[in-house]
This record gives structure tokens, sequence and C-alpha cells, in this order.
């Protein structure tokens, strides 16, 4: 008897497994994030797109705005030294293309992550106000949304910025935001109607939650996630947006440095110095790339019926 105790009771040394504590849905993402290639790439590219904004004079010492007709009008790059003023040549101005290209991605990183954030915060709220309340207020506000939906943001910029005499930086950010909140609205909404017919929305209210606890604490953690993977995408139109006004003449004007004002520039001596339009360009291009392939990762990670 003594034999089959010690043989049927537990081993007090042995150490069973602890079962894994489940991961939330932004954890579950970002370990999905981490195993994709064009998340890390996308994001080494941003965060030296961010050092260059914040701290341009790491990576040249030459004044941007500064130029010598007679010594370096439209000089050709100079491709053996890497990181110099002349890397990649000078423009019609004899400025250096290189420094300008650096200076510039502080225009259009600010730009870009500020209308996204104005966006996603005023078209979230509208979106999310809307969706929960419904009835009247829904339609109110859906109907003020297809108005200013109807506006094409290229087109209603230009019209908002030809009220200020002088165009900045924040005069941009405010046109596009002011034109720019419907479709964060439209996805907001649409993502509240179905979360809040969920069972613990039904719970928190049978419990004698108030509504914005309601709002805040139980639906915009769960409805947020689309908002989210759109903002991403969008925030890439975004910077391409500034540098379309730019290039048209009424967004950014001098003495601030746009990607857009010197491809405007470079159009001038298209012919005769083609790298002086191609380098502003494709810097551009791989920053609006850049996100745009974030946010195809942050899609593909947060929509479960993706993996």
């Amino acid at each position: 008897m003594p034999d089959l105790i010690e043989k049927t009771a537990p081993a007090t040394g042995s150490t069973e497994p602890k079962p894994e504590k489940p991961r939330s849905l932004g954890s579950d993402a970002w370990h999905d994030l981490r195993k994709r290639p064009i998340f890390i790439i996308s994001a080494a590219l941003i965060v030296l797109l961010i050092a260059f904004a914040i701290a341009p004079s790491l990576f040249t010492s030459v004044d941007p705005r500064a130029g010598d007709l007679r010594l370096h009008y439209l000089s050709k790059p100079n491709y053996l030294h890497f990181f110099q003023a002349d890397w990649f040549g000078y423009d019609g101005q004899g400025r250096s293309i290189y420094a300008r290209m650096i200076y510039g991605a502080r225009a259009s990183v600010v730009v870009g992550i500020c209308v996204t954030a104005g966006v996603t915060v005023l078209g979230g709220l509208a979106g999310m106000i809307a969706g929960y309340y419904g009835g009247w207020v829904d339609a109110v506000i859906s109907r003020v949304t297809d108005m200013f939906f109807g506006i094409p943001l290229l087109l209603g910029a230009l019209v908002v910025l030809n009220a200020f005499t002088t165009r900045t930086v924040w005069s941009v950010v405010f046109a596009l935001v002011a034109l720019g909140w419907t479709q964060m609205t439209r996805v907001m909404r649409g993502s509240v109607i179905t979360v809040k017919q969920s069972d613990y929305v039904t719970a928190a209210k049978a419990l004698g939650a108030g509504t914005t606890r309601i709002m805040f604490k139980h639906i915009l953690p769960n409805a947020i996630a689309p908002v989210i993977v759109v903002a991403t995408i969008a925030l890439g139109g975004y910077i391409a947006t500034e540098a379309t006004l730019s290039f048209l003449g009424i967004g950014l004007q001098d003495p601030t440095i746009s990607w857009g004002i010197d491809i405007n520039s470079a159009q001038k001596v298209l012919r005769t110095a083609p790298f002086a339009l191609f380098f502003p360009a494709g810097m551009l291009s791989v920053t609006v790339l850049a996100f745009i392939m974030l946010g195809d990762a942050v899609r593909d990670a947060l929509d479960p019926k993706l993996r």
C-alpha cells in the first residue's frame, strides 16, 4: 500500500508547464510584423527619413540655401564623393541637390505625420459618434461627410491655400486636414457599428457603464485597427499631395525647402540637367513607397483572414 501511494503521489520537485498567456491583437500583430521583410525594409527607410527630418546636419554640413552660380551652376553629380555636397550635383541656382534632399525631408515628414494625426483624430471622433449614437446624429454627420467627400482633396486644397498670403507647413496641414477627414470618418463609423453589437458592449451597458466609458474603453480599442491601416497607407498620399501643391506653386514657399519646389525648379532645366529632377523625384517616390509598404504590412498583420 505505501508503494502504491508513492507511485501515485505527484513528485514534489516536478514543475508543470504553465499555459501561455493569450496575446492581445496588438501584441499578436507585432509578433507577425517582425517576421515580414516588407515591414523591416519600410520601417528602416522611415526611420532614416525621420532622422533626416530631426537632425539633417548629421548627414551634411552644407547650407541647402547657399548657391554659387559662378562655380556650381548645374554641375553634374560626382558619384565618387559619397555624402558630399557634389554627390548629386547642383541645381539651377548653384545649390547642392544632396543637401536639399536631406533638408527637404523635414517638410514632407512633418506634413505627413501632422495631417495623418489630424484627420485620424477628427475623422475618428466624428465616425465614432455617428456609429455609436445612430439615428439623426448619424444622418447629420453622414450628410456633412458626403458634402466634404465630394470635394477633390487637391482641388479643395488649392482653393483653401489661396486664402493664405504666406503659405507655411502649417497652412498646408490645415488645408489637408480640413478636407481629408472624411475617409477616416467612414471607416470608423462602419467599424463602430460592427463592434457596438458585441456581447461585451451589451454587458457593459447592463452593468451601468457610462457612454464615455463604453465608447473609449470598450469600443475604441476594438474598432481602431481598420483606421490605423487606412491612416498608415494615407500618410504617403498626404506627402505626395504636399509635393504636388508645392510643385504647382500653391503649396510651400521659399525659404521652406521642399521636394515639390525642387521638382518645379528642375523642370525648367530638364533637357540640360535631368539629374536635377531625378533625385528629388526619386526621394519623393521612395518616401511614398515606404509608407505604402508599411501600411500593407500593418493591414496584413491586423487582418486575421490574411494570415
